[in-house]
């Protein structure tokens, strides 16, 4: 029980029934959860607190289940467990390639449901214990960043990056050599539409490349794929 009181679970379901099963059923399985009804409040939830597994639905209001599934795996590893009345099998593998480890098709019996939770969270569990210990990753050209508290060096010399800065390369370099466009860097970190003519992501990352002495021409970190987008290049240490 009291790993269980330490999992955190975010159910993310418009369906208030079967939202409210599921809730009160982990809760009394030991489990602490979160309900979010969009999936826009869903993804706001998620970037305000620490998950240990996430309950998705496909069809949700604001932002689908496929999208949200694709946000939050390039922000975490956090476990995503998909439910829904789909079953389609081109839905299952959309969902499982956007991310999603699992995919529970309605309706589902709560034993098969905690079932699946333990299992995720077993693994999870192992692997975030063997990694507590990696919290700082080193590049070439002396750059260090340290994702779990939040910091970033140059030459062992904190930078003083505004929170959007830190989103920005934070999110490149959990995918490094992934390509971004800007307008799916300004959805992702500024939670926005984009709209035609808006610069604030390339006024950011001008600002971020000086912080970080990277020259454009000869990009370091941040490379610019002209007509796309932008991608982190930091060659990693051993």
């Amino acid at each position: 029980m009291a790993e269980r009181e330490k999992s955190k679970i975010l159910i993310i379901e418009d369906d208030y029934e079967i939202a409210r099963i599921m809730r009160d059923h982990l809760n009394r399985e030991g489990f602490r959860v979160t309900w979010a009804s969009t999936g826009m409040e869903g993804w706001e939830d998620f970037k305000q607190e620490s998950f240990s597994l996430v309950i998705v639905d496909l069809m949700l209001p604001e932002m689908d289940g496929f999208t949200l599934c694709k946000t939050i795996r390039l922000e975490s590893d956090v476990p995503l467990l998909i439910v829904s009345a789909k079953n389609e099998d081109e839905s299952k593998i959309l969902g499982l390639d956007l991310g999603a480890d699992d995919y529970l098709t309605k309706p589902f019996s709560l034993k098969e449901l905690t079932a699946r939770v333990q299992s995720h969270l077993r693994r999870y569990h192992r692997y975030t214990k063997k990694h507590e210990t990696e919290q700082i990753d080193y590049y070439k050209h002396g750059l260090a960043i340290d994702f779990l508290n939040e910091a970033v060096f140059i030459d062992e010399e904190l930078l003083f990056l505004t929170a959007k800065e830190r989103d920005i390369l934070f999110l490149l370099a959990k995918n490094p050599f992934i390509t971004f466009k800007k307008s799916e860097l300004y959805e992702h970190v500024w939670q926005l539409m984009n709209v035609d003519g808006n610069n604030t992501v390339t006024v950011h990352i001008k600002s971020l490349r000086t912080k970080m002495k990277d020259n454009q021409k000869q990009a370091k970190f941040i490379q610019t794929i002209w007509g796309v987008g932008y991608r982190f290049i930091g060659e990693a240490l051993e």
